[in-house]
């Protein structure tokens, strides 16, 4: 029962607008905030024609005890989740009207001439999005543009993305894992062509990230023992970008800035092999804990968690005299997400974007004020050049020669926005082009002698046997011939 009852709390917060998504579940208290996640995203995704199920099935009204927003949530599992295998006295009070929803549901593909679920999405959404969206203040998951210039896919084509994590494990270990539940492994991806057309229980290796498997969108995981156990984080491919840039070697010295959930320090905390220093920041008491939690789970050691303002950090102190390596993903509109619910910005305003834009500015130029600092990416989860392109020349153009940027993996397709002579060195994901969330990522290097030259590779992407050695991502992996990890029960 808490775990509804707790995305149906979530779901009345936002329609009131008292935050976002992301905030309003990891501050929920609820104890599991990824299942929770998982689940409002879902019933939101789903929101227009749960709400046309409810109308319909005249549930509320047999039902008067019964909160819209628990409503939705528990239809939502019924019929389209995992079959209420939680929820007490509420999952007999759903089933009691089981049948009457899946004739409604069944009444509602006819007038749709559909057959699949995933399909009344499209169709009930175009339908209602102009009146109900609009009335709501925000736009049905799946069916907006997310991008500012071209229109984005339903979320539902975004792929589910797995991160292998190899602090645990391997990805040849993790791909046999899978094959022993019944998925059919269809090798290493050419296109993204091939990533859109996966289905059912079929997996591939990507094609860009050695360590990433996907999966088709509607997989779900949560409850799957290699995620459990932390031998796999499920993270979208371009969220795993940064840290795969910054590529810093083991037994580096390296800070990440901003680094609630802890996806991005787990997966630095990989690339290091466990070996090095990381400080992780993050001002929010609640996220640190739940980084803890995540970085506990993935078998992270070597990173020193702060509850601290990055901003407040003195780059002169002695500790951080070693710090070569900095990953910043500072807060920012998250227009990019494809994932966004009511309250979520999708259209900031102006005012909104120079105060994002202001501080990511301070956050930048702050990071490369370490003494040492030999490499920095820079990331957003943001659609607008405001928060992207912009801040990097205004940071670039306030620090002169000092650094310069690193034109970040040449083969990706989706380059930065022409807002400067060199914005092509930096790159953009796309839910239309790259099959992941909006996203944004700037490679900066320290001038001078010994720096790396443009266009050059991060060490991690060179030291990877996935890849291949001496290529740039996206080269055909060799074989590993180290012993494999097992993945224990």
């Amino acid at each position: 029962m808490a775990l509804y009852s707790a995305a149906a709390a979530v779901l009345l917060r936002l329609e009131r607008g008292e935050g976002g998504l992301k905030s309003l579940v990891y501050n929920s208290g609820f104890p599991h905030v990824r299942q929770l996640y998982a689940l409002v995203s879902e019933t939101l995704r789903y929101a227009a024609v749960l709400e046309k199920l409810l109308d319909g099935a005249a549930l509320l009204r047999a039902e008067k005890k019964l909160a819209p927003q628990l409503a939705k949530v528990l239809v939502y599992d019924l019929l389209f989740g995992k079959g209420l295998k939680c929820g007490g006295r509420w999952k007999a009070l759903a089933r009691r009207h089981r049948a009457r929803l899946e004739a409604e549901l069944a009444r509602m593909k006819v007038r749709h001439k559909v057959s699949r679920n995933e399909d009344l999405l499209a169709s009930e959404q175009a339908v209602s999005a102009a009146g109900e969206g609009a009335r709501a203040g925000w736009a049905p998951w799946g069916q907006w543009d997310l991008c500012l210039t071209c229109p984005a896919p339903a979320a539902s084509q975004v792929p589910r993305y797995v991160r292998v994590n190899t602090l645990k494990t391997c990805v040849d270990d993790v791909i046999d894992f899978f094959k022993c539940q019944g998925y059919a492994y269809l090798g290493k991806a050419n296109s993204v062509e091939e990533l859109k057309a996966l289905s059912g229980k079929k997996f591939l290796l990507d094609l860009h990230l050695p360590e990433l498997l996907v999966f088709p969108s509607q997989t779900d995981l949560h409850d799957n023992l290699l995620y459990t156990s932390g031998h796999i984080i499920l993270q979208d491919k371009a969220s795993c970008l940064p840290a795969f840039l910054l590529g810093p070697v083991a037994g580096s010295h390296v800070i990440d800035a901003c680094a609630a959930p802890g996806n991005k320090t787990s997966h630095l905390a990989a690339i290091l092999k466990n070996k090095g220093q990381i400080f992780a920041f993050d001002v929010d008491p609640k996220r640190v804990a739940t980084t803890n939690t995540l970085l506990t789970r993935a078998g992270v050691t070597g990173c020193q968690l702060v509850q601290q303002d990055f901003l407040t950090v003195d780059p002169r102190d002695p500790k951080y005299s070693r710090v070569t390596h900095i990953l910043l993903d500072p807060s920012c509109s998250g227009s990019g997400m494809v994932t966004r619910g009511p309250g979520e910005e999708v259209a900031p305003s102006a005012e909104r974007l120079r105060a994002l834009a202001g501080f990511q500015r301070r956050a930048l130029s702050h990071a490369l004020s370490f003494p040492a600092l030999q490499r920095l990416v820079y990331s957003t989860c943001s659609l607008h050049r405001e928060e992207n392109e912009e801040v990097v020349q205004a940071v670039l153009q306030e620090w002169g020669s000092a650094f310069r940027l690193v034109t970040a993996f040449p083969s990706w397709p989706c380059r930065g926005l022409a807002a400067f002579p060199g914005a092509e060195s930096c790159l953009r994901a796309s839910p239309t082009e790259t099959l992941t969330h909006g996203f944004f990522v700037a490679v900066l290097e320290r001038s001078g002698e010994g720096a790396a030259a443009p266009g050059s590779l991060p060490a991690a992407a060179k030291e990877n046997p996935q890849p291949g050695e001496g290529t740039e991502p996206g080269a055909a992996p060799k074989k590993r011939k180290k012993k494999k990890q097992q993945v224990k029960e």
